[in-house]
């Protein structure tokens, strides 16, 4: 009797232990390392991204599978909050819930010291803000226009989700909150009768942009369609309307020039060639016989400056030995005047000419290499290579 009573008491004890055991958390050992990383630097207001947490013993060991790790954040929602390791990571989900800031988070267990991670969330990752106005010019009583904001992080990638708010000196904006798109970009209304410069600002980054109105002599400027790059010319619309009695019209381009246009009546097309990349405000000042003066502007973004594309054809690709040979290149794309070519002609020799052709003969067989550099006025130089299989001459 005794005895039974004793292994049932033995088997009472060994069940409440191991209850006991099974709801105290497996925990990193002291000394442990916690590294915590993120999927991005960057997230919208609505967005996720995964976290890992990889923990490891002072052996550099992965600790024991089932080690629970414990993850807070400052901003958006852990899902879950704790996680268990396998092969030593524990891996969780960030998810912004509408709101932006810098998300602060730290992971821990044990006696391991806790790891940190930080992900800028909605407007706290604006870098810049980049305002277009269509059309930037209303009509002389005023009128609407479509204001796009595009926000952008410290990479130069758009920024999805991010609040932009919106202000303006005159007329109505709306909505006065609005949320970037997949492409990152924020849209409002304004509405004026006056002239109005309009404010966008995303976290810490703002702009501004003014929409004013078109002025009562007609002066009109526009810009090219398609952005050009710098070395490239730009080509601009001037006008006045028909009937005003202008004087003289002067153009400023934003980069410190200017061009006058005499007395200008109807059209005319001016080129301006940039010699870096940015945004420019470019100005057409008309002068009426009265002496009044009205100016209009208009924005124009020049990209930065790309490379020609140059290719070399040989007039014989399988010359023989002594055989004189033309070289040409050929340069095609956007290009600014090319002021020489620099050839380097495949046995050591090089030449430097003002025209797109040189003449060449080898005195040794094999393959040669031919290359050449176009070098512009303005922006970089384009390079281009050919090759030519030399053979010996026929006795």
């Amino acid at each position: 009797m005794i005895s039974r009573n004793r292994v049932a008491l033995v088997s009472l004890v060994l069940s409440v232990l191991a209850v006991g055991c099974d709801k105290m958390p497996l925990l990193a050992p002291t000394a442990s390392t916690v590294t915590l990383v993120g999927g991005t630097t960057t997230l919208s207001a609505t967005g996720s991204t995964e976290l890992r947490a990889t923990v490891l013993e002072a052996s550099g060991t992965p600790v024991q599978n089932g080690t629970l790790v414990a993850f807070t954040t400052t901003v958006g929602r852990l899902d879950p909050p704790e996680a268990r390791t396998h092969n030593g990571t524990a891996t969780v989900r960030l998810s912004a819930t509408g709101e932006s800031g810098i998300a602060k988070i730290t992971a821990s267990s044990g006696g391991a010291k806790p790891a940190e991670l930080e992900i800028k969330v909605g407007s706290a990752a604006s870098k810049t803000v980049v305002l277009a106005a269509t059309p930037a010019l209303l009509a002389s009583t005023g009128g609407t226009s479509t204001i796009e904001a595009r926000v952008d992080d410290e990479s130069g990638s758009a920024v999805a989700g991010a609040p932009v708010t919106f202000s303006t000196t005159a007329g109505t904006i709306t909505p006065t909150t609005a949320i970037t798109d997949s492409s990152g970009i924020a849209r409002a209304t304004l509405v004026t009768s006056v002239k109005a410069d309009v404010t966008a600002t995303s976290g810490t980054a703002t702009a501004k942009i003014t929409v004013d109105l078109r002025a009562r002599v007609g002066v009109t400027i526009s810009g090219p369609a398609n952005p050009p790059a710098a070395g490239t010319p730009a080509t601009f619309t001037v006008g006045v309307a028909s009937g005003a009695n202008v004087t003289s019209v002067r153009v400023s381009f934003g980069d410190g020039s200017s061009q006058s246009l005499g007395a200008l009546t109807g059209s005319t097309t001016v080129q301006h060639t940039y010699r870096n990349p940015g945004t420019y405000t470019v100005s057409a000042t008309a002068t009426e016989a009265t002496g009044d003066v009205t100016t209009v502007s208009t924005a124009i973004t020049i990209l930065p400056a790309q490379p020609p594309g140059v290719t070399i054809t040989a007039s014989d690709p399988t010359p023989t030995v002594g055989q004189i040979i033309t070289l040409t290149a050929n340069v095609s794309g956007a290009t600014s005047t090319i002021v020489r070519y620099e050839w380097e002609l495949g046995d050591g020799t090089t030449a430097i000419t003002t025209g797109n052709q040189t003449t060449k003969s080898y005195g040794s067989i094999g393959t040669k290499v031919i290359r050449v550099t176009a070098v512009q006025a303005t922006g970089p130089a384009g390079q281009g290579q050919t090759t030519v299989l030399v053979s010996s001459a026929p006795p």
